[in-house]
């Protein structure tokens, strides 16, 4: 089974310093049909202004993965990190027991863009923790390259959960072939650009959401950036 989302069924919040397109119900939006997709619960397109962020806020027993597209995020939190996230870095905060934390574009004159994925752990009331890596962008290049993984293994961030992450860069129409377990869900999110998978037309912010699939065939890509994940069957 394989179900396309468009881009402009997500719902949509604009609060001035932030512009946001939630895949599935999340604040203000409520979707019961898009509750969350296996154990992947939040993607959140978020964009904020420049000198605009979030403040002080906590979480408790949520995998929270964070993906920058453009400029650059400062994040701080309460285990004492206080880094800058740029592009190409996959961030990972593991909330556990509980953690609160900031989330800021210092930019005078640049706008941050990034995606903030939920993902429900496979183990609660864990001891907070953080995570970041870089991906060189020519690792991702044609292919799906490992982002994060319960082991972390191949330079991956590691998450507590039943959960794969892999990001792609594609750009021409030679095919590219990848295995799926169709015991477990899985989820395709366009972040921008076109591109077909498995025969499907695709433009930036479209979504498949997959169970009982085999594989993956991606090709025709125009300039698209693409995250895929390997969820739980629930």
């Amino acid at each position: 089974m394989i179900k396309l989302r468009k881009s402009d069924e997500r719902g949509y919040a604009h609060h001035g310093w932030l512009e946001s397109y939630h895949s599935f119900s999340f604040a203000g939006y409520y979707d019961p049909a898009h509750m969350g997709w296996g154990n992947l619960r939040v993607i959140n397109d978020d964009r904020i202004a420049a000198g605009s962020g979030f403040g002080k806020h906590s979480h408790k027993n949520m995998e929270i993965v964070t993906y920058v597209l453009a400029g650059q995020l400062a994040h701080e939190d309460s285990m004492g990190n206080v880094v800058g996230i740029p592009p190409g870095d996959v961030q990972r905060m593991s909330a556990g027991t509980g953690v609160t934390h900031s989330e800021f574009n210092h930019a005078k004159d640049q706008e941050t863009h990034l995606l903030q994925i939920w993902i429900e752990p496979n183990v609660q009331e864990i001891p907070p923790s953080y995570e970041q890596k870089t991906v060189p962008e020519v690792e991702k290049l044609q292919k799906l390259r490992l982002i994060a993984s319960p082991t972390g293994e191949n330079g991956a961030v590691k998450v507590h959960a039943n959960a794969n992450i892999y990001a792609g860069i594609f750009d021409g129409g030679v095919p590219f072939q990848f295995p799926l377990n169709p015991k477990r869900k899985a989820y395709l999110h366009l972040i921008k650009g076109q591109m077909q998978v498995n025969g499907l037309d695709l433009s930036g912010g479209d979504a498949l959401l997959m169970d009982g699939e085999s594989e993956l065939t991606l090709t025709r890509g125009k300039n698209a950036e693409v995250l895929l994940f390997e969820l739980d069957p629930a």
